[in-house]
């Protein structure tokens, strides 16, 4: 009996965790709902403007605010290296001349769509059995996607576009999102990551209990020396809805006192 104890003990605890851990809900037609309003780190946090005594206003690298709170005590949790696409060497140039030159040529501080799939993944889903509707809140403004589930090919009766052209599948209970025709006019990343319009992007949705696993593959063969996979990145259900972001205003750049990169933590 002194054997079996400790087995009963730890089948207890695991039937108890698996009780606990959330159910994922599915819609009628048996697939995963992702309908919702997603929190997912999104990455818009360096955008917090700081007055200075002076009146000017800092953007980036501000100096400590005076009412700020004092840092907690120990090193602070290491961040991960960029995720980036890895370029032909023959444009590496090219990308470190953008970066260099980013609060001048950035499409984003102009106030155009970002482009996918440095959008990232969506805010909220709207979901039916033959679409599903991808909404965001960024930087440069409001933007949506719309995205088939018919089994209906891409379109061959529109242009380029910011955010592409998408159809999706499901492969079993994960969501399957492919986009082409996109413009050459967006970057991949903040970093000058450019790309032509051979650009396809492969994102994809797995949803177990109240999050998401949002992982997308990036190909641009006359660019890019591989795939890119991307870094997958985790959304969580919030019950705090999307309100109507402030509109997006073209700045002038020319009174910028410090033009340098800016990094952005998405």
């Amino acid at each position: 009996m002194k054997r079996i104890v400790p087995i009963a003990c730890s089948l207890l605890v695991a039937a108890a965790a698996f009780a606990a851990a959330p159910s994922t809900p599915r819609l009628p037609n048996g697939k995963p709902d992702f309908n919702g309003t997603w929190d997912n780190g999104g990455g818009i946090e360096f955008l917090r403007p700081q007055t200075l005594p002076d009146g000017s206003v800092c953007v980036s690298n501000c100096p400590p605010a005076a009412t700020a709170p004092a840092a907690p005590s120990g090193a602070p949790a290491p961040r991960p290296p960029p995720d980036a696409p890895k370029y032909k060497p023959e444009f590496a140039a090219k990308v470190a001349e953008l970066t260099k030159n980013q609060q001048k040529m950035d499409p984003v501080l102009r106030c155009r769509p970002p482009g996918v799939p440095r959008i990232g993944p969506p805010d909220k889903i709207v979901q039916t059995a033959r679409e599903v509707v991808f909404l965001y809140e960024d930087v440069s403004g409001p933007f949506f996607r719309i995205v088939p589930l018919d089994g209906r090919s891409h379109r061959g009766d529109t242009t380029e576009s910011w955010l592409g052209d998408a159809v999706g599948h499901w492969d079993g209970d994960t969501l399957v999102v492919e986009t082409g025709n996109f413009n050459d006019e967006t970057w991949l990343t903040d970093n000058g990551a450019f790309h032509t319009m051979k650009l396809t992007v492969t994102e994809r949705l797995t949803r177990t209990g109240d999050t998401v696993e949002w992982s997308a593959v990036v190909k641009d063969p006359d660019v890019l020396a591989e795939p890119w996979h991307m870094r997958p990145r985790r959304m969580k259900l919030t019950d705090v809805e999307m309100a109507e972001p402030a509109p997006c205003f073209d700045q002038d750049l020319q009174h910028m006192v410090d033009d340098s990169y800016h990094s952005n933590p998405r």
